[in-house]
């Protein structure tokens, strides 16, 4: 990757070592798929995509750590948070910690992509409004095919 490309992508690193750590893309464009070897790649995404990062890794007695980041890649003059594995940094919309809130992530993910809706291109307050909702406790509100056209022309006039 040349030095010009990687100033202006956010590079994420995949591991996949099968039952003991994997860490995977659930949705997200990248731009760059860059095979390292047989258990490592990288994919780099351009400014303004925003995608869903899971990290998992267990032991012999199970489940160490699962997480996922919802985040968006930005411009290199953007603030930006560390997030493990994720180069040089991104927005974060959501974390979530622990196996049931993952899978609750999920099935907010895939209950977005029933609605026909690609995950990259919900508005971005929902992945922090499910990521408040949930820290503390509380039931979030579900992303319509309403909410999403009204993001889609409040984007369009900005």
């Amino acid at each position: 990757m040349s030095a010009a490309r990687s100033a202006v992508t956010t590079t994420v690193e995949l591991t996949w070592i099968e039952k003991r750590i994997e860490h995977w893309i659930r949705f997200g464009h990248p731009v760059e798929d860059r095979i390292l070897d047989r258990r490592r790649r990288l994919l780099s995404f351009a400014p303004g995509n925003v995608f869903a990062f899971i990290r998992w890794t267990a032991n012999d007695f199970g489940t160490v750590m699962s997480c996922i980041d919802i985040v968006r890649a930005v411009e290199a003059h953007e603030a930006r948070q560390t997030v493990p594995f994720v180069r040089p940094g991104a927005e974060s919309l959501l974390r979530q910690n622990g196996w049931p809130k993952v899978r609750q992530v999920l099935e907010a993910i895939d209950g977005v992509e029933a609605q026909k809706i690609d995950p990259c291109m919900v508005c971005p307050d929902h992945w922090r409004h499910l990521h408040q909702r949930m820290t503390a406790g509380q039931v979030h509100r579900p992303y319509t095919r309403e909410r999403h056209e009204a993001w889609l022309r409040r984007r369009a006039l900005s």
